[in-house]
């Protein structure tokens, strides 16, 4: 009887210890689960939240690569400078609103500064833990008296530094703009699309970043990596002491110095640079001074422009908003992203085509009797009682337009478009600048007839009417190709990349464009172009040429003069009657090189609704040129004062 009933007391045992051996296994589990959440699945970021506990880290910023001109001038640098940075973990609550109260003093920070200040902190905390150890920007190049300020009462600002911070300096203001670029602070899709660069070149929160220009296009060159200083602090971010940075940390990891970037050195003369501005008297508009034998900028003007200086520092939304809404588009590089008609200065592209075509000849003559017909319409040259009987190069100088109506109609719009083309137009011309627009060159294929008949378009491209749309860029690498024998180059303006220590990383040459399909080459004969040549020096320098009062005693030059007729938009855009006045004119050309015997420079001038070519632009080429042979000369002397000593 007690074997049984003892056997009986164990049977009632087995599912009591069954169910506590499944509560321990379950609770083994609980812990196992919890062991591998904490060690595995977030093991990294409990280590490196501890690290946070003692250790702070200070980015130490690089300095930025320098832009240099042709002579080694500096147009660009940085100097010394401080930003705030707040870091969210090291003050909470009550002390956050201290904190950020008494910043919005000492720094005199606008509501809207406040209202970023606030939303930059939330977001920290929005996000995972480790984000809360990432400072975020608060200002950014506060002056020296409020860096007083805040090393007085930093006692206060536990969660504040201030990081030494080199910011740009850029010497020559608006003038080089749209060249140069500016920086501003990345954003947040920035930050995340570089967090996977191989080469470490990721961005973190506050950092600047180059926009438009050279700053934008050379980032990585001119950026150089940012350096780190670990230091030891306290629970509220306060640093311990060099003595316990030295317990704390290992030395390899207490200090990694910045590499700084690299600078470019352009093809720009600052001399010239400044010359081209100053003569040019338009609201709006652009110059390009190019070299004719290589392709290389020497001065580049886009009117109106922006401070780098100013758009480099953190602009209000009403600032943005009166810059973005000015009828002038200051941020618009008229360069290579705006394209106009290019009026009579497309003649040259009518005359090679018609040349080739053997439609016209060299000396053959075309009689203008005041119009040209076709159908039932009549076409009126610019002098109502004609020209007579002209030359190709005899047109070119008094810019007959019955000349070249009479020579595009026979030659038809896609003898047009191939010579355009092959001079560059119609397609980007490669500066590596940024964004280019390729401009509008109409053939047979792309015309909607409900437009016009072919032959109507071919006469109203003849003077670069119509549909044709060129830049000024694209204007500068037609007329060097015309200027230097028929090598069509790709604008270049950077001359080569060096190291801090000044060493060349990389030189850059004359590149012909291949995009013109010839390998760079215009393939016309060299007849033609001496042909054209011939009428773009009597333009200048022949009495009845329309830029003879634009000549120069010294130095004989050859250039197009061009009005491009524009839409009356004035009245549409609801603007006042200066305003409407202002963009109801014409837009002014001349195209232009130097010496007219043996081109060594191509000058372009497009002054916006400036009306007539001839006394709008060209005066301003003519003085650029004038410059450009001052500058020359003086640099012979002292080229043969430094070989004589």
């Amino acid at each position: 009887m007690l074997v049984r009933r003892d056997a009986d007391d164990i049977r009632e045992i087995r599912p009591r210890a069954a169910l506590a051996a499944l509560v321990v296994v379950c609770a083994m589990l609980v812990l196992v689960g919890r062991l591998y959440q904490l060690q595995i699945l977030r093991g990294n970021d409990y280590v490196a939240q501890s690290v946070q506990n003692f250790r702070k880290s200070l980015f130490v910023p690089a300095d930025r690569g320098s832009l240099l001109d042709r002579n080694g001038k500096t147009l660009v640098d940085n100097r010394p400078s401080f930003d705030v940075y707040m870091t969210p973990a090291y003050c909470k609550g009550r002390e956050k609103e201290e904190v950020m109260t008494k910043l919005a003093v000492y720094l005199q920070m606008t509501p809207e500064d406040v209202e970023q200040m606030r939303l930059s902190y939330q977001k920290s905390w929005v996000k995972d833990r480790l984000e809360r150890f990432k400072p975020f920007l608060v200002e950014v190049d506060i002056p020296r008296d409020q860096v007083d300020v805040l090393e007085a009462h930093h006692s206060e600002l536990t969660c504040v530094d201030l990081i030494p911070t080199p910011h740009r300096n850029y010497r020559v203001g608006p003038s080089l703009g749209h060249v140069i670029g500016y920086m501003s602070e990345v954003m947040p899709d920035e930050i995340d699309s570089s967090q996977n660069d191989e080469d470490d070149y990721s961005y973190r929160r506050g950092q600047s970043i180059g926009r438009g220009g050279l700053e934008r296009r050379w980032e990585r060159e001119l950026r150089g990596k940012d350096g780190k200083e670990n230091i030891a602090v306290d629970a509220k971010g306060r640093h311990l002491g060099k003595e316990i940075d030295e317990l704390l940390i290992p030395e390899g990891e207490r200090k990694i110095d910045a590499t700084p970037g690299n600078n470019l050195v352009l093809s720009i003369d600052a001399r010239l640079q400044e010359a081209a501005d100053t003569a040019f008297p338009g609201r709006a508009g652009a110059v390009v001074v190019m070299e004719a034998k290589t392709g290389f900028i020497r001065a580049l003007v886009s009117r109106p422009s922006f401070d780098p200086n100013k758009m480099s520092m953190r602009i209000s939304r009403t600032e943005l908003a009166k810059l973005t809404g000015d009828p002038l588009k200051p941020m618009l590089n008229r360069v290579m992203t705006e394209n106009y008609h290019p009026g009579s200065t497309f003649k040259v592209v009518t005359s090679l085509a018609a040349l080739e075509k053997g439609v016209i000849g060299t000396q053959t003559t075309t009689f203008c009797g005041g119009g040209y017909t076709m159908g039932n319409h009549r076409w009126r040259c610019d002098k109502p009682t004609g020209h007579g009987a002209l030359t190709v190069k005899s047109a070119l100088q008094y810019s007959c337009d019955v000349f070249y109506y009479s020579a595009g109609d026979r030659a038809g719009i896609d003898a047009l478009s191939d010579m355009a083309h092959r001079l560059g137009y119609g397609q980007p011309t490669g500066l590596d600048l940024g964004r280019e627009i390729s401009g509008i060159i109409p053939n047979s294929s792309t015309i909607n007839p409900a437009t016009g008949s072919l032959r109507a378009h071919a006469i109203n491209a003849s003077i670069g009417q119509g549909e044709i749309n060129v830049t000024p860029l694209q204007q500068a690498v037609a007329y060097a190709a015309i200027a230097n024998g028929g090598t069509v180059w790709k604008p270049q303006i950077i001359q080569r990349i060096e190291s801090p220590d000044g060493k060349v990383l990389k030189e850059f040459k004359p590149e012909p464009d291949v995009n013109n399909g010839r390998e760079g080459k215009l393939g016309v004969k060299p007849e033609y172009l001496a042909a054209v040549r011939a009428g773009l020096t009597a333009v200048v320098n022949e009495p009845g040429g329309t830029a003879y009062r634009s000549r120069l005693p010294d130095i004989r030059f050859a250039g197009k003069t061009g009005t491009a007729q524009v839409v009356k938009l004035g009245q549409k855009q609801n603007l006042k009657t200066d305003a409407q006045q202002y963009f109801s004119r014409d837009h002014a050309w001349f195209a232009s090189f130097a010496p007219a015997e043996d081109p060594e420079i191509v000058v372009i001038v497009l002054n916006e609704h400036g009306g007539w070519g001839a006394e709008a632009a060209a005066p301003v080429a003519s003085k650029i040129i004038k410059a450009w042979s001052d500058i020359k000369k003086q640099d012979e002397t002292k080229s043969m004062a430094r070989a004589e000593q």
